[in-house]
């Protein structure tokens, strides 16, 4: 199995990739995974030599242009061919590596993702999850939380579908239950889209769909795999990210709130699309870089992406 990183992405790169790539490394025990690390050969080389990283299970691919955080993606993956995401890309879609991981330009990772490595037949649009620290000490699955702001009822039909096999094969969930993030828990609340998506996951023999969720119920476990389109999904996702933001200002050390550390879960994969991308926060550091490993090892051992197409795949007439 072979896993590529962008190793020029991220607000701390390559210090934090490779310190992240030492961790996992040393941590591994199946020793199944090769790493490419892509980018500035003259950055990377020198920090696998200071923090000795063992090197026989990894190989330097040069990239001698990044693109930074704020370049618009479109245009700087057609401009920068020779950047370590448009790299990375090409060596993905072409089968020299199994899954990417970057945690550099999210639009620029999500325009690669889309236009390079495609949807699997039969998915209207893919989307990023996000993981949910369940107070009853489980762990569920938000989507989307903004690849997809605005969404049709099928989307999220589709999205329910997707979570629960990720739910199922990586969160180790045996029959996940669906809920439906709305405003009231009785069917026939909420807007126009919540309202039509209702009927569809009903019906959905691919889930366990258990009805309605409120917002109070997003940490307590009612459901371990919470649907609803990327705008709400991302109000969400921040708000939940600002827990642990207040912990320091609160002198607040609780085992619960600790969980809410976005670099123990790595990043989040891209769903729907053809092989694995990982996206990671632009923050990220050697604990979310290594996690980000474990992630992609994760989806490729289990053939995620796969299982999703089979179960998405249009029906014959």
């Amino acid at each position: 199995m072979v896993i590529g990183i962008d190793m020029m992405g991220g607000d701390y790169a390559p210090l934090e990739a490779v310190k992240g790539i030492n961790r996992f490394l040393n941590e591994d025990k199946e020793g199944d995974v090769r790493l490419l690390l892509i980018g500035d050969e003259s950055q990377i080389n020198p920090l696998l030599n200071e923090h000795a990283v063992p090197t026989g299970r990894l190989s330097v691919v040069h990239a001698s242009q990044v693109i930074d955080m704020h370049e618009h993606p479109t245009k700087a993956l057609k401009e920068k061919q020779q950047s370590s995401i448009a790299i990375g890309f090409h060596l993905l879609a072409s089968g020299k590596m199994d899954a990417f991981i970057s945690a550099g330009n999210t639009g620029a990772m999500l325009v690669g993702t889309l236009f390079t490595i495609k949807a699997v037949e039969g998915v209207i649009r893919p989307t990023i999850s996000s993981i949910v620290p369940l107070h009853n000490g489980g762990t569920g699955l938000l989507l989307d939380v903004g690849l997809n702001a605005d969404c049709k009822p099928e989307q999220l039909n589709q999205f329910a579908v997707m979570g629960s096999i990720y739910a199922q094969l990586i969160l180790g969930i045996s029959e996940p239950r669906v809920g439906l993030l709305n405003v009231g828990e009785e069917e026939g609340k909420g807007n126009v889209l919540a309202q039509a998506t209702y009927p569809l996951l009903k019906e959905n023999k691919h889930i366990r769909f258990i009805g309605n969720i409120e917002g109070r119920d997003v940490l307590t476990g009612k459901a371990d795999v919470i649907v609803c389109e990327g705008f709400t999904g991302n109000v969400v996702l921040k708000l939940a990210e600002s827990l642990y933001d207040l912990k320091p200002v609160n002198s607040t050390n609780d085992d619960y709130f600790n969980r809410f550390n976005f670099e123990i879960y790595g990043g989040t994969p891209v769903l729907g699309v053809a092989k694995p991308v990982i996206i990671g926060h632009g923050i990220s550091g050697q604990l979310a870089f290594s996690n980000m490993i474990g992630v992609a090892r994760k989806m490729v051992e289990k053939d995620v992406l796969g299982k999703m197409k089979e179960a998405l795949r249009p029906e014959e007439a």
